[in-house]
Formats: C-alpha cells, sequence, structure tokens
C-alpha cells in the first residue's frame, strides 16, 4: 500500500506530530469530503505501507523526527517556487527552507527528495524571463540535493479564480510552455537534475523533458526494491501517470495562504480547519461522531 501524506493538505509543516501519533497508533481515519460519515481506515502498520509519499512546501518539522520513520521507505517532494507573500502568504524566507533542503537531502539522499515548480503561472510581475532567471539560481542550490524537478503550469480553475482576484493570473499559452520549457532545458543541462512534467498534455520529449509522474511506480520501485503493480490512480486527472495510493490528508486544513491552492475553499475555511485539528485525533481535523461508517484498509502493493 502506498501512503500519500499529502495532496490536500501541508501534512509535514503542520501535522507531523498528528502523522506519528498516527503511525505509533497505526492507522489514521480519513473522512469523506463529500459525506462525513463515511470514513476510511487506512492501515499504517509497517508491514503494510509500501511507500510513503509526503508533499510539502516546508519539511522542517521533519527533521527532528525521523528516526520514527525509519521503519518506513518514503521519499518527499517540496514545492519552491519564486513568489512573494501576495501569492504565497505565509511561507517562511525562502533561503531558510532551501537551507532545510539541503539538511533533508543530507539524511535522505538525492533520490529521496524531490523539487517541484508547481504551479508555473504568468501575470505583469512574474514573466518567463524572470522564471527563467529565479530557475537558475535555485537549481544552482538544489543541483546537489535533487535529482529530479517536476513543473506543471496552472490550470485556473473556478476557485482559483476567486482566490486569485486582483492578481491577474493567466494560463500560459502553448507557445509560452515551449519558451519556458527551452529555457528551463538549457539551464538543466550537465545539472544532473532531470525536468519532468506533471498531468501536463504538452509534448516537451524535444528539449528532453517528459511526462512523469508524482507517485511515481519506478521511483517507488527503485526506493524499495519491490516491483510495484502498474495500477493507474482512479481519482486522479486524465493526464495524471501516478499509481494508486490513499491520501490521508483533509481538505481546507492548510494555512500557507497561497492563493492558487485548489484544496482550500478559502483561507478562513482552512485556518478554521487548523483550529480544530488535535493531534490525538484519529482524522486530521476535528473528531468522529460516532455514527460513521468505518471502511478498513490494509493492502500489501
Amino acid at each position: 500500500m502506498i501512503i500519500s501524506a499529502s495532496r490536500r493538505t501541508d501534512i509535514p509543516a503542520f501535522y507531523f506530530d498528528w502523522f506519528c501519533q498516527r503511525l505509533k497508533e497505526g492507522y489514521a481515519d480519513v473522512v469523506n469530503p463529500f459525506n462525513r460519515r463515511q470514513v476510511s481506515r487506512i492501515s499504517l502498520r509497517p508491514d503494510y505501507v509500501d511507500c510513503i509519499v509526503f508533499w510539502t512546501k516546508d519539511p522542517a518539522p521533519m527533521l527532528e523526527h525521523l528516526e520514527e520513520l525509519e521503519p518506513y521507505h518514503y521519499y518527499v517532494q517540496v514545492t519552491i517556487t519564486p513568489y512573494g507573500r501576495e501569492v504565497e502568504t505565509n511561507l517562511r524566507p525562502q533561503k531558510e527552507i532551501l537551507r532545510t533542503v539541503q539538511k533533508l537531502s543530507e539524511r535522505l539522499g538525492r533520490e529521496r527528495v524531490v523539487w517541484r515548480y508547481d504551479p508555473i503561472l504568468l501575470n505583469d510581475s512574474y514573466v518567463i524571463a524572470s522564471h527563467l532567471e529565479w530557475f537558475e539560481k535555485v537549481l544552482a542550490v538544489l543541483s546537489p540535493c535533487v535529482e529530479r524537478c517536476v513543473i506543471s503550469f496552472i490550470d485556473m480553475y473556478a476557485k482559483m479564480k476567486k482566490n486569485t482576484v486582483g492578481l491577474n493570473l493567466r494560463e500560459l499559452t502553448e507557445a509560452e510552455m515551449y519558451e519556458l520549457a527551452a529555457g528551463m532545458a538549457k539551464r538543466a543541462k550537465g545539472s544532473g537534475v532531470t525536468l519532468q512534467t506533471c498531468s501536463e498534455n504538452i509534448d516537451l520529449e524535444q528539449y528532453g523533458i517528459i511526462h512523469g509522474a508524482c507517485i511515481d511506480g519506478k521511483l517507488i520501485e527503485r526506493i524499495t526494491g519491490k516491483h510495484i503493480k502498474p495500477a493507474k490512480a482512479k481519482s486522479q486527472r486524465k493526464l495524471c501517470n501516478c499509481v494508486e495510493s490513499f491520501d490521508i490528508g483533509q481538505y481546507d486544513t492548510c494555512i500557507h495562504g497561497c492563493r492558487y491552492c485548489y484544496a482550500n475553499d478559502s483561507y478562513r475555511r482552512a485556518q478554521q480547519g487548523f483550529e480544530a485539528h488535535d493531534k490525538m485525533s484519529s482524522v486530521l481535523t476535528g473528531t468522529l461522531q460516532g455514527d460513521e461508517k468505518i471502511t478498513l484498509y490494509e493492502r500489501h502493493l
């Protein structure tokens, strides 16, 4: 079984104490976002968990608890983007996060730390030239720490349009995607960092940029030494190449304040979810009411 922690919120940054407590108790309960009475109980026992995939913008809280992850195989995806506080409201200074990623890579190795450059967005302040200039600088810092950089271009969902009013964000044209990809590939050449896309239809292989996956079966095979059944994730977008996993996060709980976030209806809702968190609860935010139907999931790959 592969655990995703999490597409829906930043567990390493805000809920890692809760996560470690769930490891001790051997399971986590996940509430269906459309029906609170439907609960999935996900086994977190080491003999059932084949790999954990972490998603975060700031892995600092993990550094003090890596020993608690020793019974598990895992890797960490860290999203690092060039935006200021008008877009990403509550992040620590980027230099500090980069130092944290360096420390994490020293402990885990380059293959178990993945840099996500996602989403790539454009407006009057963030133009292609500024993206390329920033990418070159950060690549110089991260190339000793990561083997791959996963890129994704912004999709303007209705929720995102509502939460980004005033930023004048827009989706990239195909020509802009090609220009950006060519510039990034040129700068990454010889760095030891492979560029991949995430859930993108556009073909960038002419620049050496392949269609990648975030829950990556090949990487998991490499880390675990186990064969991964090629079961594509059913609940993800059509273009997603991820293998099947169980996500233990909950929406409307991440308080980084990224205005483009698809996982929060609003920052106010996210703050409420964060305030309702109890690290001793089996669910990430709130508590079970006692009238839920709980379905147990515990299986090997």
